[in-house]
């Protein structure tokens, strides 16, 4: 396992939503994933108009990813996400229930949430890319 501190310093607010302010990679080898969206291994769309479907599928392109690179999910250490402002606000939270069946939920990924007005294809309602020391 490489050298990585997932941390909140105490000179920052105390996150609520679950996630690390800083990460410091130490030694091992840095992995960017390009953002990921809810496209199966044959190109299908999974989820057509289900927010939560569709982040369930990122977070599979995601793991296989950083497993192609030599890692596992908890090698994660940054995710970005990029939302549709078409998705229920109520149904945002529901993305860390499926984050937190893949991320180490004890030192959580540092991470960025933004709501953009779309994506490059109208039928995608989130993007996530990640960053990982592998």
């Amino acid at each position: 396992m490489p050298d990585i501190r997932l941390f909140n310093p105490p000179t920052l607010v105390k996150p609520v939503a679950g996630y690390s302010q800083v990460a410091v990679v130490n030694e091992g080898k840095m992995v960017y994933i390009s953002g990921q969206v809810a496209l199966d291994a044959s190109g299908q769309l999974v989820g057509k108009d289900d927010f939560l479907a569709q982040a369930e599928q990122i977070y599979k392109n995601l793991q296989a990813a950083v497993e192609a690179a030599g890692g596992t999910f908890h090698n994660v250490i940054k995710l970005n996400f990029y939302c549709v402002d078409s998705v229920d606000p109520a149904l945002i939270p529901g993305i860390r229930e499926i984050r937190d069946k893949y991320v180490n939920t004890h030192n959580p990924p540092a991470s960025t949430f933004v709501i953009v007005r779309r994506l490059i294809r109208p039928e995608w309602l989130i993007e996530i890319e990640a960053v990982a020391a592998v």
